[in-house]
């Protein structure tokens, strides 16, 4: 049995280029869990608020229930559930599952496979980020979930299943293209003449099919790539940054740094470059931006 492949291949319902990270996250948090406490069921009333949050905050914009993961990711060999009943799911509602004192956990064939193979659990943890998640929130996810493993391009044997190659180019055509500035914030720090702090950031995320061009691409700094990937800021279809109605800040730094952002043009890229292009924007405005934009700041008024 391969079971980083089955992770890998997860079922998800699928309707054009949308998200649907129900099944990779539950499946994550039930590795955080087997890692930290072995193999013990998880009864789905106390998880609930759990894998509610986890989809509030990595999951599609639209609400969803965790109710929809935990019964159907049966079908895909990893999980079982059992009820006061006996085995198998009483079905996909919330009032089903925690009526009938529903209980969730891996396989036994699972479990066996992950105590003689400890790398195992690794693997698996990694192939699911790189299917349904950008590099940027890989780090805060695994410890959102509680699991302890390594990640990033460079770990040792690390094992993709991705009919993809990364292009590593990317990442200095992005950057040149918007003069080592972010586009958010005109942020262009240096050590030297080494840019420290900026990134390149897919606005179609290359999980799903987002490529490794330009017209995909936006330098940012480390703090707005991470607000992009999250679903605070965006960008509308003239070009301004646009920031969630559902961000909260109330010190003078996230007013400067995220909600007086609002409405303001992109910096970049630099004459003769292609510009985000608009099939890539829109995918980012619907599966990942939280919301609706807030109103665009008003100009002062002159003196």
């Amino acid at each position: 049995m391969n079971w980083v492949e089955r992770a890998a291949g997860l079922r998800q319902w699928s309707k054009g280029a949308a998200r649907a990270p129900h099944k990779p996250l539950l499946l994550l948090y039930a590795l955080g869990r087997f890692q930290r406490e072995g193999d013990g069921e998880l009864r789905y009333s106390a998880v609930e608020e759990d894998l509610k949050r986890l989809l509030a905050e990595y999951g599609p914009p639209h609400r969803t229930s965790p109710a929809y993961p935990f019964h159907h990711l049966v079908g895909d060999g990893v999980w079982e559930v059992r009820t006061d009943r006996g085995t198998g799911s009483p079905g996909t509602g919330v009032r089903e599952l925690r009526a009938a004192g529903a209980t969730g956990r891996l396989v036994p064939e699972l479990r066996v496979a992950l105590r003689r193979d400890p790398s195992l659990l690794g693997r698996m943890a990694r192939v699911l980020l790189d299917a349904n998640f950008p590099p940027s929130l890989h780090d805060e996810l695994c410890e959102a979930v509680g699991l302890d493993v390594e990640t990033g391009p460079d770990v040792p044997g690390r094992l993709s299943t991705a009919r993809r190659q990364r292009d590593r180019r990317m990442r200095e055509l992005v950057l040149t293209a918007y003069e080592y500035r972010c586009a958010f914030c005109g942020y262009d720090g240096r050590i030297g003449t080494v840019p420290v702090g900026l990134e390149a950031a897919h606005v179609r995320w290359w999980a799903f099919d987002g490529p490794d061009d330009v017209d995909n691409g936006l330098c940012l700094c480390a703090l707005h790539h991470k607000l992009f990937d999250k679903g605070v800021l965006g960008i509308g279809a003239d070009h301004r940054i646009l920031v969630s109605r559902r961000f909260v800040g109330h010190g003078p730094a996230a007013r400067a740094q995220v909600t007086e952002l609002s409405g303001r043009a992109l910096t970049g890229p630099r004459p003769g470059v292609a510009p985000v292009a608009a099939t890539h924007r829109a995918w980012h405005t619907a599966q990942v931006f939280h919301g609706d934009p807030r109103p665009a700041r008003a100009a002062p008024s002159p003196a």
